[in-house]
């Protein structure tokens, strides 16, 4: 039985009866088409349709378990988007671990994994990009196929074939080499389209929980991607001996790689312009959300710097560093996506307690001392176990960054925003690789990540003095209901 809760026409606001709390009702005045979240959802998070007016709807009470399982603002498009995420994870873990070791145990020195890496972020940088401006105006979901599609083509290129142009072709295209296999966030450059097209479909009281469900299903596909690293075997062949034996590993990353996109086929998305309109829509810069672009170019460039000297390079890192082989590297990123499968999902919780930039904040400054521990540890297991405890910090501003951007950009410029905010930090994370790969030649195995540990401290201090006074909506919705007397 649904029972129907009246709310103040004149505040917008619900009432104490909402039991997810405050929220905002209704179209907004500069939204005609309703496009916005908050236009199209009433307060209980269910669709706003025509003719709602301004009733909220809610079910009976149920318990907490089935509500965390199947959430009520949880819909078709949301489940077939998790389950894409699941998917390419597995194989974007699997091949943040064998990729590296694989080309070492090839003959590349680390100097020449960093121009690996060089192509492949320049390569992200330029379709992330694109396929934000493009998917504002013809939608999401192509890209959501697509992409996949080419990282299953890659991968098999990898299981078949060892020659170095063709390699550094196919790892660009499939952008291999986006973090490590414990990273479980880098699903690819359509992730602008992957995030917009989840912002539409929800109501933003909802939208740090779904962006932290779907770090959960990154975890969980890249716990797999590290446990079928075991299918790479044991050993240090070279040659066509090393293809054979990582062969059945890629095939594994091709196959999942294609799942991802065939599932996402059945994707419906909420809002997609018609041709006409497509046509009359110049793809250009963001106007309305241009001074938060350029506060996220300035934090996201040293970022990904930062990253770019550490991400590619940590499953070579240790296998340099103490010997271990993909074996282990694979069960210890297994080991970390599992224990810190649940830490994403926490991350609501503690934005609503603390506030989502000064948890933001926090979570990168001590994801950025954990580095130091790190590199000073004497064994593979000690490293691991800080490497373990970093990555529980890293996972929760995961959906966080992701939940924030978007919810600060305007409604029709989302997936713009979403690329464009990462454009300078994926040209930095392709500068840093080489940079770090010499310094690993000849330097010191520690001091890349050192590095990495300074960069991401600045960060992390940009990062609050940008935003620590630009809260979003559903915080400011909060402290004018706290005000209203």
């Amino acid at each position: 039985m649904w029972h129907v809760h009246r709310t103040s026409a004149a505040s917008g606001l619900t009432g104490p009866s909402d039991p997810a709390g405050p929220g905002l009702e209704g179209k907004p005045k500069d939204d005609p088409a309703g496009s916005s979240p908050a236009g199209r959802f009433d307060d209980s998070g269910k669709p706003d349709g025509p003719g709602a007016g301004d009733a909220t709807y809610a079910r009976p009470p149920r318990s907490r378990l089935a509500g965390w399982i199947a959430p009520e603002w949880m819909n078709r498009d949301l489940v077939i988007v998790m389950i894409a995420r699941g998917l390419m994870s597995v194989a974007r873990a699997l091949a943040g671990v064998v990729v590296p070791i694989y080309l070492a145990m090839q003959g590349f020195s680390a100097l020449e994994l960093g121009l690996l890496f060089l192509c492949v972020a320049l390569t992200s940088a330029i379709l992330s990009s694109s396929i934000g401006l493009v998917s504002d105006r013809i939608g999401r979901r192509p890209f959501l196929v697509a992409l996949p599609l080419f990282a299953a083509g890659a991968a098999l290129v990898f299981a078949f074939s060892d020659n170095t142009a063709l390699l550094f072709v196919a790892a660009s295209l499939g952008t291999f080499g986006r973090g490590a296999g414990a990273g479980a966030g880098a699903v690819g450059p359509y992730q602008p389209a992957e995030s917009a097209l989840v912002t539409e479909a929800i109501a933003p009281q909802w939208r740090n929980s779904i962006f932290g469900r779907l770090a959960f299903m990154s975890s969980i596909g890249a716990l797999g991607g590290g446990l079928l690293a075991l299918l790479a075997g044991s050993g240090h062949p070279v040659g066509a001996a090393a293809v054979a034996m990582f062969r059945p590993a890629f095939i594994a990353a091709s196959l999942f790689a294609a799942l991802g996109g065939i599932v996402a086929i059945w994707i419906t998305e909420p809002r997609v312009l018609s041709r006409e309109a497509g046509r009359r829509q110049k793809i250009s810069l963001p106007r309305r959300s241009r001074s938060l672009l350029y506060r996220l170019w300035a934090t996201n460039s040293i970022n990904g710097f930062a990253i770019g000297m550490f991400g590619p390079f940590v499953a070579y890192w240790f296998y340099r560093r103490y010997g271990v082989g993909v074996g282990e590297i694979g069960v210890l990123f297994a080991a970390i996506n599992f224990v810190t499968a649940f830490s994403s999902l926490s991350a609501a919780g503690l934005a609503r307690r603390y506030g989502l930039v000064r948890t933001m904040t926090a979570v990168r400054a001590i994801q950025a001392i954990l580095l130091v521990p790190m590199v000073l540890m004497p064994s593979f297991e000690l490293a691991g176990t800080i490497y373990l405890i970093r990555m529980v910090v890293q996972r929760i501003a995961m959906p966080l960054r992701q939940s924030y951007v978007l919810a600060m950009a305007h409604p029709e410029e989302r997936a713009s925003l979403a690329a464009l905010s990462n454009v300078p930090s994926q040209f930095a994370m392709a500068a840093s690789p080489t940079l770090a790969g010499y310094l690993f030649d000849e330097v010191s195995l520690s001091l890349p990540f050192e590095l990495t540990a300074v960069l991401q401290m600045l960060n992390a201090g940009m990062f609050w003095g940008f935003f620590h006074n630009l809260p979003p909506e559903e915080e400011r919705v909060t402290s004018l209901v706290q005000d209203d007397p």
